[in-house]
C-alpha cells in the first residue's frame, strides 16, 4: 500500500517508473496519480522549464488552441458576467489576452512565476480559468478550494489539463509524465470526486483535457 490519497482519503498503490527512476502514487478509488516528492524538482528548476515554454498571442496555432478549449468549455456555459480570473496565466498571459479582446471579458491574472501578486484577494469573479496548470499543483484541493470561494453563484470554472490514461502500461509510456514539473494527473472520474469535495457540480468534460465545474 502507498499514501492515503490526497483527494480523497483512500488507499493508493505505490509503483516505480523503472526506465524514468520515478515513483508514483495511484488511488483506484478516484484514480488520481501524483508522483511521490522525492521527485519532485526545485522551484528554481521549475522555473527553468517554464521559461523554455515559448507561447504567444502572435502564434496563431496557440491562439486557436486556446480558442477551442473556450470555445467548448466557457461560452455555452457562461452567465452574463464579465469578470474573470486567469490562474496560472504564464509568462504572456494569452487565455486572458484572448477573453478581453475577443469575448468581452475584463480578466484579472495570477501567476506564481510571472505576475505575483494575489490580485484575488476580497474578489468574486464569474469566470475563473486555469490551463495547463492544476498538473504542477502539489495540492490540487487547496487551489479548487480556493477557485470555489472566489466563484460567484452563478460562475464557472474552466480547467484544462490533460487526462492520463488509466491503464498502468499506457500510463507508463504517457509522454505527459516526462515534464519533470508535471506531478498531479487526474481523469474526469478525478474532477468528479474533486468537485464533490470542494461543493462544486463537474458538469462538462470532452474526455480528453477540458472540465468546466459550477456551484452546487
Amino acid at each position: 500500500m502507498g499514501n492515503e490519497c490526497k483527494i480523497c482519503g483512500h488507499e493508493t498503490e505505490e509503483f516505480n517508473h523503472e526506465k524514468f527512476h520515478m515513483i508514483f502514487h495511484q488511488c483506484n478509488n478516484c484514480e488520481f496519480i501524483w508522483k511521490d516528492s522525492s521527485v519532485h524538482v526545485s522551484r528554481e528548476d521549475e522555473f527553468k522549464v517554464y521559461e523554455n515554454h515559448n507561447n504567444s498571442i502572435l502564434d496563431e496555432r496557440y491562439v486557436n488552441y486556446f480558442k477551442d478549449f473556450i470555445n467548448a468549455s466557457i461560452v455555452p456555459f457562461a452567465g452574463e458576467g464579465r469578470e474573470g480570473l486567469d490562474f496560472g496565466s504564464g509568462p504572456e498571459p494569452v487565455l486572458s489576452m484572448i477573453m478581453e479582446r475577443d469575448y468581452g471579458y475584463e480578466m484579472d491574472i495570477y501567476d506564481k512565476f510571472y505576475s505575483t501578486k494575489k490580485i484575488y484577494i476580497g474578489k468574486n469573479y464569474d469566470l475563473i480559468t486555469s490551463t495547463e496548470v492544476v498538473e504542477h499543483m502539489d495540492d490540487p484541493l487547496e487551489y479548487f478550494r480556493l477557485f470555489r470561494k472566489l466563484l460567484r453563484d452563478d460562475g464557472i470554472i474552466a480547467i484544462m489539463t490533460l487526462f492520463h490514461p488509466v491503464e498502468r502500461e499506457k500510463f507508463a509510456d504517457w509522454f505527459y509524465i516526462r515534464d519533470q514539473s508535471h506531478i498531479s494527473f487526474f481523469t474526469p472520474r478525478t474532477m468528479e470526486v474533486i468537485a464533490r469535495e470542494v461543493g462544486l457540480e463537474f458538469f462538462y468534460t470532452n474526455n480528453h483535457r477540458y472540465s468546466t465545474f459550477k456551484i452546487k
